[in-house]
């Protein structure tokens, strides 16, 4: 959708909370968005560090509703 068009032109402008927030909105509301899935992790892996346990806590949540595999970065918090 456009919605998520727009998210994924500006991700590496997001910060750890609106990245979890935007995964986290889609999962909720059931609405497929794979290349903006596809987009977080590598955007999040670069800020890992920055993120807090509630926002990990949401974008891993969102990633297994959404039944999107993200093992890379599911392995980067878990070790963070």
């Amino acid at each position: 959708g456009a919605i998520a068009g727009a998210a994924l032109n500006r991700i590496g402008d997001f910060n750890p909370q609106e990245m979890a927030n935007t995964v986290w909105a889609y999962a909720t509301a059931g609405v497929a968005a794979k290349a903006l899935f596809g987009a977080i992790p590598g955007a999040a892996l670069n800020r890992i560090g920055d993120f807090n346990p509630q926002e990990m806590a949401n974008t891993v949540w969102a990633y297994a509703t959404a039944g999107v595999a993200a093992e890379t970065l599911f392995e980067a918090i878990a070790g963070a």
